[in-house]
């Protein structure tokens, strides 16, 4: 995996295969050898079908891409000639079954080949971690402050954090993530990424679902959870779930809190929060208040893609139309918006 030259968790076999069990379809792994025979670089790359009618812009059309459903997992090697050989390889695949290519890489740019157009994407949120979890701070004074004050409530309100023990503990934290897609208007994705990543990655260390919980009147209630991805010096915060009436006792500070301090004294440098949306100022708010850093993703095409798009979806005036979609969304039951997830990611 190459992981001290710029692999992720996201170019781990574990999570090509959650990605094969979620879409039905077999993953491209590009691997580049030395004459002799060291690897020297990966690539890892999968069929999009794409939205049918054209749905979603030119963005959602058929692709070959690094990864779908994924938010970076572009060529790592050991060299440029590595990781250009990659591209080049990529290039000819795509070509040779008609297919645009689209490669996320981590950080950095990639050596331009011959109609590969780059684009900044979204912005990510990073979070440096030190080596001694007590020097864990975040921000001046007064941040750093209000952020404590939230921990403290969520203990004063008897929250606990523990680690998934066992699939019972994922289903019922996947129907907290149900609601979540819910409200935020997003389809969410079927629960056997979820099984299939639990089974290949978690006894390797390379998944820890980390569970906020109280216990009331005798009963132990989740009240969110945050599925961590960890590889090489990174630990990715990649999803979440919670009870949204519950939100009021700080349970999300708490598993923050509780996973950065265990990230850094594990010996990871990074806690990446992922990216955020245009327009999604509340999930931006909430990845920013921890000090972290900004930095530009950019999304690699081939051929370009037409008009300036980034995005799915259309742009310009139909911010009313995503609003109106978004409040019906609100009232779908979850089974329905489970099955309609699961339909979906089928083509993106």
């Amino acid at each position: 995996m190459l992981a001290s030259e710029g692999g992720t968790v996201f170019h781990h076999s574990g999570w090509l295969a959650a990605l094969e069990r979620e879409s039905g379809r077999r993953a491209l792994r590009l691997a580049c050898e030395e004459p002799d025979g060291t690897l020297s670089g990966v690539l890892p790359l999968m069929v999009a079908r794409g939205l049918p009618l054209g749905l979603g812009g030119a963005a959602a059309g058929p692709r070959l891409s690094s990864l779908p459903r994924t938010p970076v997992a572009g060529p790592v090697g050991t060299s440029e000639t590595a990781v250009g050989a990659l591209v080049a390889e990529a290039l000819a695949q795509a070509a040779a079954a008609g297919l645009r290519l689209q490669l996320k890489p981590a950080a950095g740019a990639l050596s331009l080949a011959p109609g590969l157009h780059g684009s900044p994407w979204r912005r990510s949120y990073v979070k440096p971690l030190p080596a001694d979890p007590d020097l864990l701070r975040f921000g001046n004074s007064r941040n750093h402050g209000r952020i404590a004050w939230a921990v403290r409530k969520a203990q004063r309100e008897g929250l606990l954090v523990r680690d998934a023990a066992s699939v019972d503990d994922l289903r019922e934290w996947y129907r907290l993530y149900l609601d979540v897609s819910r409200w935020r208007g997003l389809p969410a994705r079927p629960y056997r990424l979820f099984r299939s990543a639990w089974e290949r990655l978690r006894p390797g260390g390379f998944l820890r679902l980390l569970l906020a919980h109280q216990e009331r009147s005798g009963r132990d209630r989740i009240l969110a959870g945050s599925m961590l991805l960890r590889l090489g010096d990174t630990t990715f915060y990649a999803f979440n779930g919670r009870v949204r009436e519950a939100l009021s006792l700080r349970p999300n500070d708490l598993l923050q809190w509780h996973a950065m301090r265990d990230a850094a004294a594990a010996g990871y440098r990074w806690y990446d929060f992922g990216e955020a949306s245009a327009g999604n100022e509340g999930l931006a708010r909430f990845k920013a208040k921890w000090d972290t850093q900004t930095r530009t993703l950019v999304r690699y095409h081939a051929p370009p893609l037409p008009g300036g798009e980034i995005e799915y979806g259309p742009a310009g005036n139909r911010e009313w139309l995503r609003r109106i979609a978004v409040g019906a969304w609100h009232r779908v039951p979850l089974p329905v918006t489970a099955l309609a997830g699961d339909q979906l990611y089928r083509f993106l």
